[in-house]
């Protein structure tokens, strides 16, 4: 069957109910913080990135209304355009997922709904594509990877009785992708029959539907251990410059005037000094510069823009978190901050002994590789404000990757 000549109606539904008790204790691990954000959160900006119209449905655990609640906060308000109440799971995945699927067919009534994992946050917009072409095509569909190694089937006693064809077996992925009314028929005969079954595709095969694997992705992997969570934030730093072809560059500047103090804050680094710096947050100059540079070179305004001085929970922040929304914003499109250099105006205190750990302190807030950010100080030969000692300023400059 081809694909029609209407744009079919797209629903993603996002299964997040599981305990994840496999990842150690603390916090159900799809609302784990992973590069700053919650895990939950990568997922659903990577199912907007990958899918901007679609309508996204959660299936949370009953007693995480809060933890959701907090992770979706997280999220900009363009970002949460298309994100339904969620739906509250059930006792094992497929109940949860049939509950969200219940709760679609109210809500949207989709022609194509997408089911995918929380833990799976690597799933990009080529993949997404492939699982909503395969749909169409197929009316039930799953993502497939080849394995890597020799596939053993053993009895109970450990001994090998078969070895199938490795060319033969994929290890399935989601999204697994269908016809709406398929999957949800097909789930709801699963349940009159009382069988339990471990993905969507099984669900669709016990139903009598043939169902298609399409080419998986080996860096859409699951979180399930700690040494998953150690893996993925690995994978947030690889970035596929050739991938990212509209080079764009921002600059920023900023000046603050010495005040009371015994410190300057400095690219999220407190360096010890006579006075402090006036401002209505921590007053961070190189801070700002940067997030400047970042969002100009996006065109998405400056820090006023999104953090007003006239709000009152803004004073006293740390400029960290400016800087890294700035590169937040970067990130939700799908880009990557190629290159930060900036420089520092001051006649003191010294940048120098400190620059090093300015860098590392800076790259963790963006991050990024600190091979990636040029920190540089400079004096005015005692001409104008800073040559004066009334205050410091910093300029910079932002070299962004975006597809």
């Amino acid at each position: 069957m081809g694909a029609p000549d209407e744009t079919p109606s797209l629903a993603i539904l996002i299964v997040a109910g599981g305990r994840g008790s496999r990842a150690g204790e603390g916090l159900p691990k799809q609302y784990r913080p992973l590069a700053g954000k919650a895990l939950l959160v990568h997922t659903l900006l990577a199912m907007r990135r990958g899918a901007p119209g679609a309508a996204l449905k959660v299936v949370i655990h009953p007693d995480d209304r809060a933890l959701y609640e907090a992770a979706v906060a997280e999220l900009d308000a363009a970002d949460q355009r298309g994100l339904l109440p969620p739906a509250l799971g059930g006792a094992t995945r497929q109940e949860s997922a049939r509950a969200g699927l219940e709760a679609l067919a109210r809500e949207a009534s989709p022609d194509i709904v997408l089911i995918h994992d929380a833990a799976r946050p690597f799933a990009d917009a080529a993949l997404i594509a492939r699982a909503v072409e395969a749909a169409q095509a197929h009316g039930a569909a799953a993502p497939g990877v080849r394995l890597a190694d020799t596939v053993k089937e053993i009895d109970a006693a450990g001994a090998v009785v078969a070895t199938p064809d490795r060319a033969r077996l994929r290890a399935v992925q989601t999204p697994q992708s269908f016809r709406f009314d398929l999957i949800l028929t097909a789930h709801r005969a699963a349940a009159a029959g009382g069988r339990d079954y471990t993905d969507d595709a099984m669900i669709a095969e016990a139903a009598g539907h043939r169902v298609h694997i399409f080419p998986g992705d080996a860096a859409n992997f699951k979180l399930t251990t700690q040494e998953d969570f150690a893996r993925a934030m690995q994978q947030l730093k690889q970035v596929n410059f050739a991938d990212l072809p509209d080079v764009r560059m921002g600059q920023g500047y900023d000046v603050h005037a010495f005040g009371p103090g015994d410190k300057v804050w400095l690219g999220g680094l407190a360096i010890p000094h006579t006075q402090g710096l006036a401002g209505h947050s921590d007053a961070d100059v190189l801070a700002h510069a940067i997030t400047d540079a970042i969002l100009g070179a996006i065109a998405e305004g400056d820090i006023g823009a999104h953090f007003p001085p006239s709000d009152p929970q803004w004073k006293g922040a740390a400029s960290s978190i400016f800087l890294a929304h700035a590169c937040e914003r970067v990130r939700a499109r799908g880009g990557a901050i190629a290159h930060v250099d900036a420089t520092i105006i001051c006649e003191a205190p010294k940048i120098g002994p400190h620059r090093e750990n300015i860098r590392a302190s800076l790259a963790a807030i963006m991050g990024v590789e600190i091979g990636r950010v040029a920190i540089k100080a400079t004096t005015t030969e005692r001409l104008g404000f800073t040559g004066r000692g009334e205050g410091m300023a910093a300029l910079a400059i932002a070299t962004v990757r975006l597809p």
